[in-house]
């Protein structure tokens, strides 16, 4: 149990951010899930619009702090590799 003030503040920043985290993550993870789907059922036209979708969303993330930059552009990089190839 927090005994400061500012020990009281952290502890609800943390309940915070802990629940945007959650959010933005399973987002993530959903349209990546999309992504792959549209890849193994080779559709090269849906696969474009789930990449752009999941690199914004990706993005999105790193911007708020939730995913590392470096995670983001591997994902990026490897699924990109992998819709280019069905084309």
């Amino acid at each position: 149990m927090a005994n400061h003030k500012s020990s009281e503040k952290r502890a609800r920043q943390t309940i915070r951010r802990t629940a945007r985290n959650t959010t933005v993550k399973a987002a993530v993870k959903t349209f990546e899930k999309k992504l792959i789907k549209a890849i193994e059922n080779k559709s090269a036209k849906e696969a474009g619009t789930a990449l752009s979708e999941f690199t914004s969303k990706v993005m999105a993330a790193v911007s708020k702090g939730v995913i590392k930059k470096e995670t983001a552009s591997r994902k990026v990089s490897r699924l990109s590799t992998r819709v280019s190839a069905l084309k």
